[in-house]
């Protein structure tokens, strides 16, 4: 996990960089950096607004008395999602608009809830009980 970490630490930030200079040669320096600004603001604006939306409906779902289990997994996909849009570029910005909308966000539930099992399996998360 620690290899696959070191390796997007060094690959994103190389692919972000080649990714500016390509798009800033055709479209121009200042539009870049005006799209990237654009996308950081409309991206923390629909974070904000998509993470409301989940808490009410977890709180909702709490006051029955159920687990809102689903709606925790949806709050921290739109976390990452917004911690990946608020980072300039443009790959981190796709990828944080797609685990931001409710659209494509299922898909990404999905993957994480896979991740998290398959963990949980293999003895790397545990749940402590404290009496």
């Amino acid at each position: 996990m620690f290899r696959i970490i070191v390796a997007l630490c060094i690959l994103v930030p190389a692919i972000e960089v080649t990714l500016l200079f390509t798009i800033g040669h055709y479209i121009g320096g200042w539009t870049t950096f005006a799209l990237i600004l654009l996308s950081s603001v409309l991206g923390a604006y629909f974070a904000k607004r998509e993470g409301r939306k989940v808490l009410e409906y977890a709180r909702f779902e709490w006051s029955q008395g159920q687990l809102p289990a689903q709606h925790l997994l949806d709050g921290i996909c739109i976390f990452i999602g917004g911690i990946l849009l608020i980072v300039p570029g443009f790959l981190t910005d796709i990828l944080g608009f797609l685990l931001v909308f409710p659209y494509t966000r299922p898909i990404f539930k999905v993957l994480l809830l896979m991740f998290i099992q398959k963990r949980i399996n293999r003895g790397s998360i545990r749940f402590l009980n404290r009496k």
